[in-house]
């Protein structure tokens, strides 16, 4: 499986693979894949915030 695949079906982008195995310990690695991809988005964000929209208005 491809990395954006897999990217994509963490952010609920795409369906998953129905017959992939699916355990408890699975789904905690898949939530906490999504909580750090969303966290690295906000950062990526507020450093473009920061870095280009500021100083624009000084």
């Amino acid at each position: 499986m491809g990395v954006w695949r897999q990217i994509a079906e963490y952010l609920y982008l795409k369906k998953r693979d129905p017959n992939a195995p699916r355990s408890d310990w699975m789904k905690y690695m898949h939530g906490m894949n999504r909580i750090s991809i969303v966290m690295f988005l906000i950062a990526i964000i507020i450093i473009i915030i920061r870095i280009v929209i500021i100083p624009l208005f000084k």
